[in-house]
């Protein structure tokens, strides 16, 4: 009788640490997420979904802009035609307060990468608004949303910079 021997390949371990890292993410611990990540990104270097959080974790827990950007657009270049790491890059922009760059990079993927539900609730959220005509007055006030619609007939929609 033999027995079945589980032999642990590079890649398995690789899989282990970014299933890892994404725990640690979801969790808010970016710091050791980013260990995890580039573990597994030693393991393999042109994986996109590895760079991809790997930027963004270089974003969130160091602070590193150029360096977690870099990243993303290497992912990006990669696999042009997934969603994550357009969602990563922007995250990424947006971390380092470049929101115009963040809705620019989204929009990109939706061109990319399909109509992706990620993608546009993504956008949603990052969709640029005025101040309210009558800033003494709440947002959802009655004369704050007739005055803002006039405003928006006139003036048209808020241009991204």
């Amino acid at each position: 009788m033999s027995e079945a021997v589980a032999i642990a390949c590079p890649t398995d371990a690789g899989v282990t640490d970014f299933r890892e890292c994404l725990r640690l993410l979801r969790d808010g611990n970016p710091e050791d997420g980013l260990t995890r990540v580039r573990r597994a990104l030693e393991l393999e270097p042109q994986n996109p979904f590895y760079l991809s959080y790997a930027g963004l974790l270089t974003a969130i827990a160091e602070r590193k802009y150029s360096i977690a950007e870099s990243l993303c657009k290497e992912a990006v270049k990669l696999k042009r035609n997934h969603p994550q790491p357009y969602l990563n890059l922007a995250e990424v922009y947006v971390c380092a307060g470049r929101n115009a760059d963040a809705v620019e990079t989204l929009r990109k993927g939706l061109r990319s990468a399909g109509r992706d539900v990620r993608i546009r609730h993504a956008l949603a959220k990052m969709r640029m608004r005025r101040n309210p005509v009558l800033n003494f007055l709440h947002r959802d006030h009655p004369l704050n949303r007739l005055f803002g619609a006039w405003r928006h007939r006139i003036l048209g929609p808020v241009k991204n910079k």
